[in-house]
This record gives C-alpha cells, sequence and structure tokens, in this order.
C-alpha cells in the first residue's frame, strides 16, 4: 500500500521492517568535559553513564539509556559516527540485514555498550545509520525537578541531513515506512522534505545540499521560556556568539526554535513539539520558496553559514548537489535592503 502527491516519491505504508522512531546520535568532540558541560549545564540533558573516552547522556523525559554520545576524538573532533533509529522487535533488525544486503547497501552488526542487538548500516547517499531494537533503561526524571538544569531538554525529537538529490533519497525513505508531514518546494524541484515514523510531524528532515552530513540534531522543550534558558546558558557559558538562529517560529512545524552551536561546532535545536500526524487522509503541507528560509510571518533570514554548514560523517565521502542552494541569508537580505 503507498501514498503519493504529485511533488512526492510514494510512501510504504507496510514497510518491510518497522522503524519506529529518531533515537540517538554519536559525535566526536575535542574536551569531553567541556561538551558534557555544555549539554548538561544548557541543554539540561543528565548523564546517564561516562568514562574517560565516553559519555552517554539523555533528556528528562527519555527511560532509554542515552540518545546522545559524546565520543573524545581530539584529532577527528567535530563529526558524526552515526544517526540512530529504533525499530519495534528484534526480527525487524533480521529483515532490516536482509533488506539492506539485498540493496547492495552496507550491513553489519556490532556490538554497542548499553545497546541489545546493534546493527549498522547506510542509506545510497552515505549516511552512516545504527538500528537498534532495545536499550538499558532510567527512570524518567521528567518531574523530578531538583534535577533540572539549562533549558529543561525532554526528548530527542530528530535529525535533519544534507543530501545531493532530496528527491532520490525522499524515495528511499519513503520506501522504509517515512511519511511526509511537510515540503519545501522551488517550482519542480523538492528542496526539502519533513518526514516521521512516531506520529509526529518529524524524525528525518532531508535538504538538498553537499552531503551526507548532519546538519542538526533537535530536542524538545516544554515550554517557550526554556528555549531562552538554552541561549542564557550558552551565553553564561561564554557561547554566546554559538546562539546561530532564533528565537524564531518555523513555517514547516510551526513550532518556537533556537539552534546553538557546541564547542565542537555541532548544531543543536530546541523546540516546543508538534502536532500529531498519525491519520493517512491528512496530506502533506506544501511551502512554495524561491530559498531555503523557513520562517514564517516573522523573523531575519539565518546567517549563510546556517544553510552550508554541517557535521561531516566520519570517513564518508561528500557529493555536492546538480544545483548550489541560492537561498535568502541574513547577509543577501542586508546587502539588497541596503540597496534600497
Amino acid at each position: 500500500m503507498s501514498t503519493e502527491t504529485s511533488m512526492l516519491p510514494p510512501v510504504n505504508l507496510r514497510p518491510s521492517f518497522n522503524i519506529t522512531r529518531s533515537s540517538h546520535v554519536r559525535l566526536t568532540v575535542a574536551d569531553l568535559a567541556e561538551s558534557r558541560n555544555f549539554y548538561v549545564s544548557a541543554l539540561g540533558l543528565v548523564v546517564s553513564d561516562e568514562d574517560e573516552r565516553t559519555c552517554y547522556l539523555r533528556g528528562l523525559a527519555e527511560a532509554c539509556h542515552h540518545s546522545l554520545v559524546l565520543e573524545l576524538d581530539e584529532e577527528g573532533a567535530g563529526s558524526c559516527q552515526r544517526i540512530g533509529f529504533r525499530v519495534f522487535l528484534d526480527e525487524d533488525l533480521d529483515i532490516a540485514h536482509t533488506w539492506f544486503r539485498d540493496r547492495g547497501l552496507p550491513a553489519e552488526w556490532v556490538d554497542m555498550p548499553y545497546q541489545g542487538r546493534t546493527l549498522h548500516v547506510s542509506d545510497p547517499v552515505g549516511t552512516p545509520l545504527e538500528l537498534c531494537a532495545h536499550m538499558e533503561t532510567r527512570p524518567r526524571l521528567h518531574i523530578d525537578f531538583e534535577h533540572y538544569k539549562g533549558a529543561h531538554a525532554q526528548r530527542l525529537d530528530h535529525f535533519q541531513t544534507f543530501a545531493p538529490n532530496t528527491y532520490e533519497l525522499t524515495a528511499f525513505y519513503g520506501e522504509l515506512g517515512f511519511r511526509n508531514s511537510e515540503y519545501l518546494a522551488h517550482g519542480d524541484t523538492l528542496l526539502s522534505a519533513f518526514m516521521y515514523r512516531k506520529g509526529t510531524c518529524l524524525d528525518l528532515a532531508i535538504v538538498e545540499n553537499t552531503g551526507p552530513a548532519l546538519h542538526h540534531f533537535a530536542y524538545t522543550v516544554s515550554e517557550s521560556r526554556d528555549i531562552f534558558t538554552a541561549c542564557d546558558w550558552a551565553g553564561i557559558l561564554g557561547y554566546g556568539e554559538g546562539v546561530e538562529r532564533g528565537p524564531g517560529r518555523h513555517g514547516p512545524g510551526g513550532m518556537l526554535f533556537t539552534y546553538l552551536r557546541d564547542p565542537d561546532g555541532h548544531r543543536v535545536e530546541v523546540f516546543n513539539s508538534h502536532y500529531q500526524t498519525i491519520d493517512t487522509e491528512v496530506e502533506p503541507v506544501r511551502w512554495d520558496a524561491g530559498s531555503l528560509s523557513t520562517n514564517v510571518r516573522w523573523g531575519l533570514p539565518a546567517l549563510e553559514k546556517w544553510y552550508f554548514e554541517a557535521s561531516p560523517f566520519v570517513g564518508v565521502k561528500q557529493i555536492p548537489p546538480a544545483q548550489v542552494p541560492q537561498p535568502m541569508t541574513l547577509e543577501r537580505f542586508l546587502l539588497e535592503q541596503s540597496a534600497h
């Protein structure tokens, strides 16, 4: 069974195996203590476990062991090892292993701390993915207010990645059951696709640009004021210039947001949550744009670096798109305004 619109590739509503949600991300960092302090003090994540080379963190509302893994790598800092998705059952992992192998894509069993059986795979552009069905658990701390710090980040919500061809990669994830909530197009060109598995409007956003690369990962907060708290704590910790975009409001999704750069340049978004997208009769929303700006009604465009800078994936070659994006950056906007 599939569904489609005129701009989007088909979606398989009964995929071979069941990916349930975005789960975790593994980043390389140059100074583990400094990065740990950023995510604990500014975002409010809690440490599940740590040693001299690795720190495992989770949001206050998360019961599973980790949603963010910081791995010390002084020479290779600033890269992403993998983005992780959960599958529903162990048997989904076995099906996924065969599914990727049958399509000539990498699929390798690995042992990862605090996780059950884990499968490393890659999508057609080389984005390294990590699939698991189970993790160890820890108590949720969402009502243990004495543990609250920073922005009180609740849970990991989604990733945004760059790909050299949005349509082709959207078709791949559509075959895996990822549905589209909204998308950004210019004429007949699909610029961005906002895809989901868990019944909100986003687990994976795909944007056409040089990739694969991780543009950002995002945590939810309970209240809009927590977004400002993240900015305040970034400033207190000496990362005020790393408040890269916002606070603002997106068009796609409609949520309030801010984007921060961590000590290694990884980009993390803090935002309030999405609407539901469970019902199959709801059509994806098209946003027409001559640029990649996703502001709605108010707010200035983002800096040029927000549109083009991203964390590379370790050991993965990047490919440019056929046409370089030409978004309305803040620099371009101010230049055009000064000309009038």
